[in-house]
């Protein structure tokens, strides 16, 4: 039977996301709405300012013509320019087209030509050479607009241009906004965002304005987040999880500083000081790989200490979600650690976050833990892009490790054929842009979506994913193997490891590749007396393979017989989006990795 959490306030959504927009601005004029880097300093803009400039560059684009559910697209990397001409898309009735900075030209060109965009903003220079070099083949392409690139007042204008032409558009026109947000319908096409997929060319996923607006109120529905917080916002904008931080921002009104460069997330969280932030587990593995190394490397005293408080940690969280009284001799003990370590720890992601929100793929229970521990709580969460990314999401308050929480407010979940997980509610996509067939085979006649992922529900309805269907492989011997819970244990017993990509469909045993965190062998590497060597000639030392063989074994003693890797290979090189062993939201393309070793792999089984 299905299971579902519909609180009635579906049917009372705004009508569209510039409705939800101009809404929070005059509910929120004064209060900040954003902050971002200019040079070495943060600058900030309140809900008005920031409604200024969208105002301008959506007034821009209609001065050009745009018309109801046209695409623009965005190429460009996380920052506050993506946000604004987000925003002013959908405002002006478009409909944003993304594109990861990082997608090639000519996955580049066929996503635009696919969506027929009309405009596209382009990052820089770099972005607009891509454009540059298929202009031929996008004939829908009339004006770039660039952030920072060089602009030749012709087919490529400045973000200052475009608002110079909104500007004198409204003069004429002064209540266009308005009028235009009045006449957007929410189904109408508010993004379009293309998989990265693993094979083949990318499918362009349909969301309407009113998936958008249901998902930041079925966030605020659960009252975690207030005006109050404040997020930081590192994710790609590209990415359907940015984009539902996006419209949980404007439900609840609070304020999100925004800076996409991935090394600068550490030292950003120091210095905003967030109270939560939305992570791939990528993020939560290196940070544990990092501090433990770091106090590895410490040793003595120092050490023990470290071991001890997360001994002690653990037991108090694990007596506290037993329902058991913490003894007063472990409470003291607690208390002592919490200033010595716990305290430390907390203070590396700025002091303030009251919780993190993991999600785009599994996070490993035992760093969960361990961050709990530690008093930094995870809500992991699930959802596709093709739900507009919040499907399920732990609460602070019953927090279950190993569980993706329950269904958020107002959708359904079911169990269909071999458990996969379906799902139902205004989130869920209108299909896949001209892709009937794909979208035949996703979406039932009565709206229920395949997630192509295996699961379980216990008794209150929160979700566990068990294992990606395509991604289940069986053994010779007729075992079934998720190569997704190996994985994450790697990664949870090796504080160096980067990935860990499991092999095994059809053979007698399993194998497995192995690439380490460069950050984290650097580290290494100066404490033993390799400082300066190569990536390549600290990864294949005989101290390295002796290490990892070491993590190797205590993973496989935590797995059934016939789970356990029988051989490993470390690479040369980590796994990389450039190289096309990852996508964009960090996952690996397991079958590119399996083409690109497919040598290595075989030897691995040639005896």
């Amino acid at each position: 039977m299905p299971t579902s959490t519909d609180t009635g306030f579906v049917d009372h959504l705004l009508p569209s996301v510039a409705v939800q927009f101009w809404d929070r601005v005059q509910r929120s004029p004064d209060r900040e709405a954003f902050r971002f880097p200019r040079g070495s300093d943060w600058e900030s803009v309140t809900w008005r300012e920031a409604g200024d400039r969208v105002r301008s560059l959506s007034a821009g684009l209609l001065s050009m013509g745009l018309a109801s559910e046209q695409r623009v697209g965005i190429a460009s990397g996380t920052r506050y320019e993506w946000i604004v001409a987000d925003l002013a898309i959908m405002c002006a009735g478009g409909a944003t087209t993304t594109v990861y900075p990082t997608t090639n030209s000519d996955d580049t060109c066929f996503i635009l030509g696919d969506a027929e965009c009309r405009v596209v903003f382009a990052e820089d220079d770099q972005q607009v050479a891509k454009l540059r070099e298929h202009r031929n083949e996008l004939p829908h392409l009339a004006t770039v607009v660039t952030f920072d690139g060089a602009s030749d007042g012709d087919w490529i204008v400045s973000l200052d241009d475009l608002a110079a032409l909104g500007d004198a558009y409204l003069a004429e026109h002064p209540n266009a906004i308005e009028e235009t947000a009045e006449s957007i319908s929410p189904d109408d096409l508010a993004t379009l965002i293309y998989t990265s997929g693993t094979t083949g060319r990318p499918k362009g996923v349909r969301l309407k304005h009113r998936s958008w607006v249901y998902e930041g109120e079925a966030i605020r529905a659960q009252d975690i987040l207030s005006e109050d917080d404040l997020e930081f916002r590192w994710l790609p904008m590209a990415h359907s999880f940015g984009k539902v931080l996006m419209s949980t921002q404007m439900a609840c009104g609070y304020s999100a500083a925004i800076d996409g460069r991935v090394e600068k997330i550490v030292e950003n969280l120091g210095v905003v000081k967030p109270t939560f932030m939305g992570a791939a587990p990528r993020i939560f593995e290196k940070a544990h790989g990092r501090i433990v190394t770091m106090q590895a490397a410490e040793g003595g005293a120092k050490e023990k200490i470290f071991k001890r408080a997360f001994q002690v940690g653990l037991q108090v969280e694990r007596l506290k979600r037993e329902g058991n009284p913490v003894p007063l001799p472990l409470k003291v003990q607690h208390g002592l650690f919490d200033r010595l370590v716990f305290s430390k720890i907390r203070d590396r992601f700025g002091g303030r976050v009251r919780f993190f929100i993991s999600g785009a793929a599994a996070l490993n229970r035992d760093i969960a833990e361990w961050f709990n521990a530690a008093g930094i709580t995870i809500l992991e969460g699930y959802g596709l892009t093709e739900s507009s990314a919040g499907s399920f999401v732990n609460h602070p308050d019953d927090n279950r490790f190993g569980t993706v929480g329950p269904v958020v407010p107002g959708s359904q979940v079911r169990l269909g054929d071999g458990d996969e997980v379906m799902i139902k509610g205004p989130g869920v996509m209108d299909g896949y842009h001209n892709r009937p067939e794909e979208t035949a085979k996703a979406l039932t006649p009565d709206g229920w979506l395949h997630t192509g992922d295996k699961g379980s529900l216990d008794a209150d309805g929160y979700l566990t994913i068990t294992g990606r269907i395509k991604e289940l492989f069986k053994t010779s011997g007729g075992k079934y193997v998720a190569p997704p819970a190996i994985e994450s244990k790697f990664k949870a017993v090796c504080p160096y490891a980067s990935q860990f990509v499991v092999f095994g469909d059809e053979r007698s045993y399993c194998v497995a590749l192995v690439t380490l965190d460069p950050d984290a062998m650097d580290g290494w590497a100066s404490e033993n007396g390799m400082a300066g060597a190569s990536y390549t000639e600290i990864v294949t030392s005989e101290a390295v393979g002796t290490m990892v063989g070491g993590y190797v074994e205590q993973m496989n003693a935590q797995l059934n017989r016939w789970e356990t890797i029988k051989k490993w290979r470390l690479l040369d090189h980590d796994l990389s989006i450039e190289s096309g062993e990852m996508t964009p939201s960090m996952k690996v393309k397991r079958n590119v990795v399996q083409d690109n070793h497919r040598r290595l792999i075989e030897e691995m089984y040639a005896s």
